[in-house]
């Protein structure tokens, strides 16, 4: 996951250099004699992983923009609480600051994407970084009456 600017100019950098490549692999694979679905398959690990990073670019433009995934499962907070640093312009560095950790606690918590975080700590996130939530229950069709 792209976690802030300088990983995201990285990220884009790097989605023009495997662009690049990939069209040598091609060529290099052709050179060898290979046939087209052979090229196809041999080249097939690079593009997943090209469609991979483009995913994540696409991940962090639409959290910039303010644009969340809504959550389903508890354990997707975390991921939540990291868009929503990124999306309001704080640094790991300003969250470590406002609750008065290391900054290398913070970095290892979204590496980890708060994943065994207690409720008590992802409170003190969401109010370090003035968020508010509202939590919605909905009973499954499936269920009830």
């Amino acid at each position: 996951m792209i976690k802030n600017e300088a990983a995201y100019q990285k990220a884009i950098e790097k989605l023009k250099t495997d662009l690049e490549f990939i069209a040598s692999e091609k060529r290099r694979f052709k050179e060898m004699g290979l046939d087209a679905e052979q090229i196809e398959l041999a080249i097939q690990p690079l593009i997943s992983f090209h469609e991979q990073l483009k995913e994540e670019v696409s991940y962090y433009e639409r959290i910039k923009r303010g644009v969340f995934n809504p959550i389903h499962k508890f354990t997707d907070i975390g991921k939540s609480l990291i868009a929503y640093r990124i999306y309001i312009g704080m640094s790991q560095t300003e969250l470590a600051e406002r609750l008065g950790v290391s900054e290398a606690q913070i970095s290892r918590d979204e590496r980890n994407e708060y994943y065994g975080a207690t409720t008590e700590k992802i409170e003190k996130v969401m109010k370090a970084m003035e968020m508010v939530t509202t939590i919605q229950i909905e009973i499954s069709a499936g269920l009830g009456a």
